[in-house]
């Protein structure tokens, strides 16, 4: 289930963040969590299965697009299709804007729409 992040799941986001391929300092997932705060046009999102927060994802808004900025799933809960179901879900949320990745989300976004096409089996 995709939740919305509210400033008490900080340290559970900082730490999910910590899992992408970027700087993982506290300075620098402080500064994207602050990014995540201030800015209207960055959400932030945090999926939770049962009791367990395992993954987490981070939009900049556009007029018609939506640029997927962080996508993390705890390494105990890699290769379960979890990182789909939240692309899924964060698309399902906005139907009339196109999702778009930076270059470190792309490979993974690439991934996901090859498989809901029937794509190679990566």
């Amino acid at each position: 289930m995709l939740i919305r992040y509210k400033k008490t799941y900080e340290k559970i986001a900082m730490g999910l963040l910590s899992y992408m391929p970027e700087d993982q300092s506290v300075k620098a997932l402080q500064e994207t969590i602050q990014q995540y705060e201030t800015d209207d046009l960055w959400e932030l999102y945090l999926w939770k299965d049962g009791e367990d927060f395992i993954g987490l994802l981070g939009i900049e808004m556009g007029i018609d697009t939506f640029t997927l900025q962080h996508l993390s799933v705890n390494p105990s809960f890699r290769g379960e299709g979890f990182g789909k179901e939240m692309v899924q879900a964060i698309q399902d949320r906005y139907p009339d804007k196109k999702c778009q990745s930076t270059e470190v989300t792309e490979s993974f976004l690439k991934k996901c729409t090859q498989e809901e096409s029937g794509g190679a089996d990566n």
